[in-house]
């Protein structure tokens, strides 16, 4: 299969748990698997804090395949308690900085995990085929 590049490790980040890569990328795009705070069953601090070292991992994931933050196209987060909900969304636009891709969030029974994200993100340097803009109301975007 030519065109497919996949990303076994990133530094820094929990090494996989099964047979599965931390990323792969293919046409123009970057699909992560899920990123946790930290190997399954350990706690690292604050719920605050698993949010901010996950999306970390996520950052480092997608820096290795070729993207970025500011490249994500879409989000899925699975948190383990509806509670968690504020606390999330104050650290994601935090570390979104103003960028808003599509996101879905839900809450999920995890093993050993308080949470997980995975995303979808454009190469860095791909053409942007979409024409639509970040701001809302431009483009085509929320619409």
């Amino acid at each position: 299969m030519s065109g497919i590049a996949r990303f076994a490790s990133a530094p820094g980040v929990p090494a996989a748990v099964g047979p599965y890569v931390q990323a792969t990328s293919a046409g123009g795009f970057v699909f992560t698997t899920g990123q946790i705070p930290a190997a399954p069953g350990e706690r690292i601090g604050t719920f605050a804090d698993e949010v901010r070292a996950t999306l970390g991992h996520l950052a480092a994931v997608l820096t290795a395949a070729g993207s970025g933050p500011d490249h994500i196209v879409k989000v899925n987060a699975y948190l383990s308690s509806p509670d968690q909900l504020d606390v999330y969304n104050r650290e994601y636009a935090r570390f979104m900085a103003g960028h808003r891709p599509a996101r879905t969030t839900v809450c999920v029974g995890l093993w050993g995990v308080s949470m997980e994200i995975d995303c979808i993100a454009v190469v860095a340097g791909a053409p942007d085929t979409a024409g639509a803009s970040d701001a809302a109301g431009e483009g085509g975007a929320d619409r």
